[in-house]
């Protein structure tokens, strides 16, 4: 073979390297963000310590950020103490966290129940369930579950805080009517769809084992008031879901991040902190924002405001 030939040959090689479909460059595209939310949890307002002060700069700092939020959630525990009170008492409560809210917030809300916001002096379930309704009352809710669409994603809300069996105060799970609820919800989610689930209690988190002495006789010891005591039927069903990307929880006031078959479990800190009395533990008064993007990933930031 001489030189020429060499050369001819060389160049149809690369030619053909070139032209390889293979070897075109596919265009990517990037996730777009589209939907930013304030997790907002764990207010606790009361009359005292300054709580309706720190409520006003948590939403000033959010609605102030450059990039600022598209809504808020509200995840539960918006007032200091329901149970066992007095109604006038809870009355005051409820109105001094609407009064703040309404004179200083602009952006819309998703509320859940959290286990303070319930009135409940007496311990039977149709006591539970009358308190329940004065805080989905209060909070202006249809219903205690529910789901929505914002921005393609799918979120659902669920009610975390059940009486116990004698109707005694409480525990962490969904009850069989919700729960068949949120199978037929999931089930009717396109596919494509991403699913963001909200909760007061969390679902699953590793922040509970922190709180408090919880090993002991070579055991470990969660209450079921701090976990959802059915994260095991949650989260079969979830697996059963590829398109279930993440789940906001609140009520520990410490934060964390649990990565648990394919779903994104985040639970963040208070508003309140330690109940306005500084940081709970390693974790100060604060918020999350919480980015949802078109290709089902999610970004959570705890800030402090």
């Amino acid at each position: 073979m001489n030189r020429r030939d060499l050369v001819r040959r060389m160049g149809a090689g690369l030619a053909a390297t070139t032209l390889s479909p293979w070897a075109i460059a596919q265009p990517t595209t990037t996730p777009q963000r589209v939907l930013r939310i304030a997790h907002i949890t764990d207010v606790h307002m009361q009359s005292l310590v300054g709580a309706a002060k720190g409520f006003e700069r948590c939403l000033h700092h959010a609605q102030n950020l450059p990039d600022k939020p598209d809504l808020i959630i509200n995840g539960g525990d918006a007032i200091m103490e329901a149970h066992g009170r007095q109604a006038d008492s809870v009355k005051r409560q409820w109105e001094l966290y609407r009064q703040v809210l309404t004179s200083e917030n602009s952006l819309p809300i998703l509320n859940c129940v959290g286990n303070h916001d319930i009135w409940c002096r007496q311990e039977t379930k149709e006591a539970f369930a009358g308190g329940r309704q004065w805080a989905m009352d209060e909070l202006q809710m249809s219903t205690r579950y529910y789901s929505v669409d914002r921005a393609g994603w799918h979120i659902v809300v669920l009610d975390s805080v059940q009486p116990k069996a004698d109707g005694s105060w409480y525990t962490a799970h969904l009850d069989d009517e919700q729960y068949h609820w949120l199978e037929a919800d999931l089930k009717a989610v396109p596919e494509q769809t991403p699913v963001l689930v909200v909760s007061h209690v969390p679902i699953l988190a590793a922040c509970v084992f922190f709180d408090g002495q919880r090993f002991a006789d070579e055991n470990w010891s969660v209450p079921a008031r701090w976990m959802h005591s059915d994260t095991v039927r949650l989260t079969n069903l979830f697996h059963k879901y590829t398109n279930v990307k993440s789940a906001l929880s609140g009520h520990i006031h410490l934060v964390d991040r649990v990565d648990y078959d394919g779903v994104s479990y985040f639970c963040n800190g208070a508003v309140s902190g330690a109940w306005w009395f500084g940081k709970y533990h390693h974790t100060a008064a604060g918020y999350a924002l919480v980015d949802l993007y078109s290709d089902g990933s999610v970004v959570n930031q705890y800030v402090n405001y």
